[in-house]
């Protein structure tokens, strides 16, 4: 939550939990406007009182309205605010419902790019064409907006995308016009911010220089630091800004080698550190990763459990409060170690916004729910950031503003642009599984589904579509989803036209069969069913297979200087196969993103991912002898998060 005092007119951002919150902060500053982050239960007597706010934006929630525990404004909210207020997505069902409109959860279900058609007299929609493309991720919709409200705005689909009020200033748009994939939501803010009256004056500090003051208000009693250092864009900028804060004497850095690494990715990531002027010390800890295990609580309780090994995990959160706590043992052992004195010592983590949005943390959003935790914010991590043991300096950074910042730190250019890495490494591009197939209730209407999209679809009878009896993490309508993933073929390779229908056929899948998150299309013969599963777990010789695979893409892509053109390109190992001397299938997810919040599959036969290009992919990861099909995820985020765990 915003905790600073503005300095003049501003705008508020009453949160309901989205995991875009934070994003329409960094887009409302964008525009020289400041905010603050308020509880969306916040008094409308403390709203009011202050002269200086001059609007109101609700967020968006994972969230029904419907929900016995959903958030809500203050009772008399909507009666007595005289400001502009903008709801966004679940903020416009809260405005519906209020006066008098309906909202409930349809047949189809929104998630991903879509056009909508609006009104452009609305003066929310000033300047804009009558059909704009824009993100809609939401289970609820308006269905009837009631008599105080007008209806601007309506999807493909038919389903009310924008309403305003017939007198006061109060518009709600059910897209998220804060992120990427609405490609002129800023504009929609914009117009908005007009109707407020903003001066428009607010500029951001120097971020550097607000970044290092932390750094020396949080270390003034002399700590030093130590800084966990992957070798990726966010932990090598935090490590550089440190030293230029700090000095190398109060600095020291450590690079844990966790058994999940690329091929010969640890001896890289100490040579790109050194390159950029930090002194970073190597441990090696494979085997006590192998064989941690952590307590966390089990799901939907307060009641504790301790997990099995590491080695013996399929839970995609499991593995991941494993492996971050497990950073946190290991960091106890180096600092024991290097005879550092932990009375005087702080941790720091180059931690992002997207980071702690994703983990549900109440650093970020005290209604968000928790898509993913991210290694640097476990439950362990939190307990330490809230004994004041961790620095954070970039947690309110997103990637491409720590690139800028790495830029200005004079880090290379190649260090800058690489592209991100996760902490657990392969580790969560393993999709584990005891071998039993994940077939429940809802999977032959979901195979149903599929195959009536693709019938309707640009292919008509000519492709299949399978169910894969394994699940995938998402993020749909503000929540976590953990859910099929879905295989497309058409027994040859696409022409570039065939890939853009196929990447609409993606889009409309997740619509109309609600448990379904992630589609691909799948290369060799057309398979009509599903495959089997093999048994999975995180040892080393399974990591080996996933490192070959992954190496086999990015040559691939580093002999095609594509590697900065693309801004990540998870390579994913699935336990299932078509087949049964190959044991395995491979999934590219060629992902195209500037928040990390949001994001596109790049679509063969463009600039970004040439079609000869991908077929050298996937020549290449055929010819490995455990790999019974090769995949290519054509996903959008959401409804699939950019990682598949």
């Amino acid at each position: 939550m915003s905790t600073t005092t503005p300095h003049s007119d501003y705008v508020v951002i009453l949160d309901a939990g989205s995991q875009y919150g934070k994003v329409i902060d960094r887009k409302v500053r964008e525009l020289n406007v400041e905010t603050v982050i308020l509880p969306l239960n916040t008094p409308v007597d403390t709203l009011k009182k202050d002269p200086n706010i001059k609007g109101i934006i609700i967020s968006g929630s994972p969230h029904s309205i419907h929900d016995a525990d959903a958030p809500s404004t203050d009772a008399t909210f909507f009666d007595t605010i005289t400001v502009p207020v903008l709801g966004i997505c679940y903020g416009m069902q809260l405005m519906a419902g209020h006066f008098g409109g309906k909202v409930g959860k349809g047949a189809i279900r929104e998630d991903g790019q879509d056009e909508i058609t609006v009104s452009t007299d609305s003066p929310i929609f000033s300047g804009l064409s009558n059909v704009e493309t824009v993100l809609l991720t939401h289970g609820d919709s308006v269905e009837e907006c009631g008599e105080h409200l007008k209806i601007i705005g309506k999807s493909s689909s038919n389903i009310i995308a924008a309403v305003q009020h017939q007198s006061s200033p109060f518009f709600g748009v059910q897209f998220h016009p804060e992120v990427e994939l609405s490609v002129n939501g800023k504009v929609v803010l914009k117009n908005f911010l007009n109707l407020c009256g903003c001066s428009f004056s607010f500029t951001m500090d120097d971020r550097e220089q607000v970044a290092i003051n932390l750094i020396k208000e949080r270390t003034s009693n002399g700590q030093k630091v130590l800084c966990l250092a992957s070798g990726g864009v966010d932990s090598t900028v935090c490590a550089v800004l440190l030293l230029k804060a700090l000095g190398p004497e109060r600095v020291v850095c450590v690079h844990i080698d966790h058994g999940f690494m690329r091929l010969g990715e640890s001896q890289q990531v100490i040579d790109t550190l050194t390159s950029a002027g930090v002194n970073v010390k190597l441990i090696r800890a494979v085997d006590e990763f192998a064989h941690a295990t952590t307590t966390m609580k089990k799901k939907g309780t307060t009641e504790e459990m301790v997990t099995e090994e590491l080695i013996k995990l399929t839970d995609p959160e499991q593995k991941r409060n494993v492996i971050g706590n497990t950073f946190m043992s290991v960091c106890d052992r180096a600092i024991a170690d290097l005879h550092l004195d932990t009375d005087s010592l702080l941790l720091a983590q180059g931690t992002l916004r997207p980071d702690l949005i994703e983990s549900g943390s109440t650093y970020a959003s005290k209604k968000a729910d928790a898509i993913k935790t991210h290694h640097n914010d476990t439950a362990v991590v939190r307990q330490l950031r809230d004994a004041g043991k961790i620095i954070e300096p970039l947690c309110d950074y997103h990637k491409d503003e720590v690139r800028e910042l790495g830029r200005r730190l004079g880090i290379p250019a190649h260090l800058v642009e690489r592209q991100p890495f996760p902490g657990p490494g392969l580790a969560i591009r393993i999709l584990c599984s005891d071998g039993t197939p994940f077939v429940d209730a809802t999977f032959e209407d979901n195979q149903k589904s599929l195959k009536s999209v693709l019938a309707e679809s640009f292919f008509k009878g000519e492709a299949e579509g399978v169910i894969l009896p394994i699940r995938s993490v998402g993020v749909q309508g503000d929540g976590r989803t953990y859910a099929y993933a879905s295989a497309l073929s058409l027994g040859r390779f696409p022409t570039d036209e065939e890939w853009r229908e196929l990447l609409l056929v993606a889009r409309a899948i997740p619509k109309n069969a609600h448990s379904i998150n992630r589609v691909c299309f799948m290369f060799g013969e057309k398979e009509s069913t599903s495959p089997s599963t093999t048994e999975t777990y995180l040892t080393q010789d399974i990591v080996d297979k996933l490192r070959l695979a992954d190496n086999c893409v990015n040559e691939v892509l580093l002999r095609h200087g594509l590697l900065r053109v693309l801004s990540q390109v998870p390579v994913v190992l699935l336990p299932i196969t078509f087949s049964k001397e190959k044991e395995y299938c491979v999934v590219i997810r060629t992902f195209l993103t500037s928040d990390f919040m949001t994001g596109i599959p790049a679509c063969p036969g463009t600039p970004f991912l040439p079609s000869s290009v991908l077929e050298d992919m996937v020549d290449a990861v055929s010819q490995l002898p455990f790999v019974s099909k090769v995949l290519f995820d054509l996903t959008a985020k959401p409804p699939g998060t950019t990682e598949w765990e």
